[in-house]
């Protein structure tokens, strides 16, 4: 009989398998064929174990499908934060980790790296068969935990003294940690800080929840750590078009997060083709952190300045070539107290103006690189829309066929465009 272990040592590998069937794929047992059929059923009840009640299935002529089904009325927090809690050790990392902290089991309790061997001596004499632990694993633990925030190190003459890190008493900030937890990126650092308070509580409800976020922390954080030191990174791109994933060095810049379906995209300089391009994050792995850049603070700085004709995730094509824009116009009437619609478009608009031509009509304009990204926004005023004009013409095109189809679906034909 197959067994599994609900622990994990590579969240890599868990992030495909849940990409590929409960983000993505909805794929049958049969369809999959990355791995054997047993590693497939051992790493679906690993997930199964962990997402519970919130996975469902349907049966199709291809095979059994399973899903994710939440429904938000019910369910206020993430499922995939289990995932990410859940890792395993080996017999010596969970020994020597329970050891470590007997020792140093007060801030007041202050050894050097030898008197701490020493103790760790004393433990396992006991034992018939006892580990070993050498002086290189003992302060490669320790400075892992000095980075972590947990032990702190300081030198006295030549030696560095341990000691616990005092704890810090967290305040009664349980609803901002919920929602914080919910929608802010990497909000598995709040589930986190809950569970330490042991206090959960079920204020906030999600209209629209993008759980399948939390997937990606592991990415993200190591993303802002780049940001943060002003690094180079290089990180594997994964394709839905290639088989084999992409490697590619970068300068990341900022993160885009939309509010439309929570899809994450980081903007980054690629100096191989010297633009500024979008990589969604949820195709990115293995980042590795390279040297320092002197160049981010001008990089950041030219992008925020494309920011002002950037509707999405599209910048400027080549940062030394002239700047090629696409101008969109269109003119909105409204009916009698209809201003709502105006304070929408206002407040919804991410760049352009308005202007108001009489009474009930108005004209948005704008100035951006890809005007294509505008559509979906666009069609949410169609009814109210009596003229469109795209500089980009295939973009237009693509708009009123788009418009035709969707006559021809109401039968009224006749009422092209």
């Amino acid at each position: 009989m197959s067994s599994y272990s609900e622990l994990i040592k590579n969240f890599e590998k868990i992030r495909g398998y849940m990409r590929e069937f409960y983000v993505y794929g909805f794929k049958s047992r049969e369809e999959y064929n990355k791995k054997s059929a047993r590693s497939y059923d051992d790493e679906r009840r690993r997930m199964e174990s962990w997402l519970g009640d919130n996975m469902s299935f349907v049966r199709t002529p291809e095979g059994k499908n399973v899903f994710i089904s939440i429904d938000s009325r019910v369910r206020q927090h993430n499922p995939f934060f289990k995932a990410l809690k859940t890792k395993s050790f080996t017999d010596g990392d969970i020994t020597l980790h329970f050891i470590l902290f007997d020792i140093l089991y007060s801030p007041e309790i202050v050894l050097s790296l030898p008197e701490i061997l020493e103790k760790i001596d004393g433990y396992l004499s006991g034992f018939e068969d006892p580990m070993v632990f050498d002086e290189s694993t003992v302060r490669k633990k320790l400075n892992e935990y000095m980075y972590q925030g947990i032990v702190t190190g300081e030198k006295t003459g030549r030696k560095m003294m341990y000691r616990r890190a005092y704890d810090t008493p967290l305040p009664d900030i349980t609803d901002i940690l919920n929602f914080y937890s919910e929608v802010a990126p990497c909000g598995v650092i709040g589930s986190f800080l809950l569970d330490k308070n042991g206090n959960k509580s079920d204020f906030f409800s999600f209209k629209h929840h993008y759980i399948t976020s939390a997937l990606d922390s592991d990415v993200l954080s190591m993303l802002f750590k780049a940001m943060r030191e002003k690094r180079v990174i290089t990180v594997s791109n994964i394709s839905r078009r290639t088989a084999a994933p992409r490697k590619n060095r970068i300068i990341p810049l900022r993160i885009f997060i939309s509010v439309q379906n929570g899809r994450q995209h980081l903007l980054a300089y690629q100096p191989d083709f010297n633009t500024i391009k979008s990589f969604r994050i949820d195709y990115l792995s293995d980042v590795k952190l390279e040297e320092t850049t002197p160049r981010f603070d001008e990089l950041r700085n030219d992008l925020d300045r494309m920011q002002a004709h950037m509707w999405g995730v599209t910048a400027k094509k080549n940062r030394n070539s002239e700047e090629r824009l696409e101008h969109v116009e269109f003119t909105v009437k409204i009916a009698e107290n209809e201003e709502h619609i105006i304070r929408r478009l206002d407040r919804e608009k991410r760049v352009g103006q308005i202007q108001k031509l009489d009474d009930n009509t108005y004209s948005f304009s704008a100035d951006v690189y890809d005007s294509s990204e505008m559509i979906p926004w666009i069609r949410t005023f169609i009814c109210r829309i009596t003229e469109l004009h795209f500089s980009n013409r295939a973009v237009e095109k693509q708009f009123k066929r788009d418009i035709k189809e969707m006559y021809c679906l109401y039968g009224i034909e006749e009422a092209g465009m």
